[in-house]
């Protein structure tokens, strides 16, 4: 029914959602940190969209009305020009009425293009969330990682989809600065967050599951947080957050201490957790090494 290129990689709220491919691969697709989309198979490019339609309606015929959510796959849909996201999203609420929430990932280099008054038009069309993975909010790291953004480009982008009412999830990878830039990269992600007020918070803890060649190659200066040192960041991170509203989790696989709450309310309850790992890790609930993972 579904043409996947495999591997096909989704957020973990997404669990439960159709994955419906718009690309393939990432538009960028140059992170040193990233290994998702390294696949020769992976190579961007667009869909055809006459097949996405066509794809949408044939799900459509035979799910009828059990899709709740949908999640526009591979790693930025909105690449893609508003009026090819329009035709799609038109063609979900048509055939997929039950559809409840349209959710991408979303760099922020590609909202460049697109003008608040067109992502209020895909909001209007039902795209709800959109999934940003800022990692950090210091310039220093983003340049070496080569994630090509910055904390002006991170938060404009943040700020252009909450002006057009679209829902942000924000991610932060814990530990992405090693030792050198512990305490910028935590003080200065904290300050992207404060500024841009997101629904959604969460925190990954970085890992090289096919090597660290490529990482290290353009960061060769970084040294690896050990347990206590991403404990340590993560509450610093977590004292410097002034949210009003916010979502927060940290309990994606790759991190060691799980951390579920709503900020700025449970702000003081998040930090005392992360404080006693970090005092007796020995007694505190953390995640066995053979369950940790991407």
């Amino acid at each position: 029914m579904i043409n996947y290129i495999e591997p096909v990689f989704r957020p973990p709220s997404e669990a439960h959602s159709l994955i419906l491919p718009v690309t393939n691969g990432c538009s960028w697709n140059q992170c040193t940190f990233c290994e998702m989309y390294t696949q020769p198979q992976k190579k961007f490019r667009a869909l055809d969209e006459a097949v996405v339609l066509e794809t949408i309606a044939n799900t459509g015929r035979v799910l009828g009305d059990q899709v709740r959510r949908v999640f526009l796959a591979d790693g930025d849909a909105l690449v893609l020009p508003t009026h090819r996201l329009l035709k799609i999203l038109e063609a979900i609420g048509k055939h997929l009425p039950s559809v409840t929430r349209v959710s991408s990932y979303c760099l922020p280099r590609n909202l460049k293009r697109k003008s608040v008054e067109e992502l209020r038009e895909l909001r209007d069309a039902g795209l709800e969330l959109a999934y940003i993975g800022a990692e950090s909010g210091d310039d220093t790291v983003l340049e070496k990682v080569n994630k090509c953004e910055t904390f002006d480009s991170t938060l404009d982008a943040l700020t252009k989809l909450s002006e057009a009412g679209i829902r942000r999830s924000v991610m932060i990878l814990n530990g992405l600065g090693g030792e050198i830039y512990s305490d910028q990269h935590a003080d200065q992600s904290a300050r992207l967050a404060n500024a841009a007020q997101p629904e959604y918070l969460a925190t990954l803890v970085v890992s090289f599951p096919q090597g660290e060649a490529r990482f290290r190659a353009g960061f060769p200066e970084w040294t690896p947080l050990d347990q206590v040192g991403l404990f340590r960041e993560m509450e610093r991170f977590l004292a410097g957050l002034e949210l009003h509203q916010t979502l927060f989790r940290s309990d994606h696989a790759s991190n060691w201490l799980v951390l579920k709450g709503t900020l700025g309310r449970d702000k003081d309850r998040l930090l005392d957790q992360v404080r006693q790992a970090i005092a007796r890790p020995d007694q505190a609930p953390l995640r066995p090494e053979w369950a940790r993972g991407l």
